[in-house]
């Protein structure tokens, strides 16, 4: 089995979702408490966690644990580097998500104009 667009995938959506995170968490816990370096860390964390996760547990089972797994790990990464509230990690990831989210159809769509078929995964 062939790994390398795995690894590809994963670092591009680390680098992609982390300059994404940083910028929503300045806005909602400011510039002293968001460092890029933090948002760094949370997007590497939380992606590699999530694809060892989507690999132990498979099914749909496994996917709905994994995705309740994934979103306590994800809002813990948030809180513990950003130093905020339950709530304001969930507030950072939700609209995290959907920025995430719509630069990656803006992207895909750019791509497709070019000739590239490059729509996300979970299409």
């Amino acid at each position: 089995m062939d790994y390398t667009p795995l690894l590809i995938q994963i670092i591009v959506d680390a680098v992609v979702l982390a300059q994404v995170l940083w910028i929503v968490g300045k806005w909602f816990v400011g510039k002293n408490k968001a460092k890029f370096s933090d948002a760094i860390l949370i997007a590497v964390l939380g992606v590699v966690i999530s694809s060892v996760i989507g690999f132990i547990l498979p099914g749909w089972m496994g996917s709905v644990l994994g995705t309740i797994i994934m979103i306590v790990i994800w809002l813990a990464l948030i809180r513990h580097f950003f130093e905020c509230s339950w709530l304001k990690a969930l507030i950072i990831a939700i609209v995290a998500g959907i920025l995430y989210w719509i630069l990656a159809l803006i992207v895909s769509l750019v791509l497709v104009l070019f000739g590239l078929s490059a729509l996300p995964s979970m299409w």
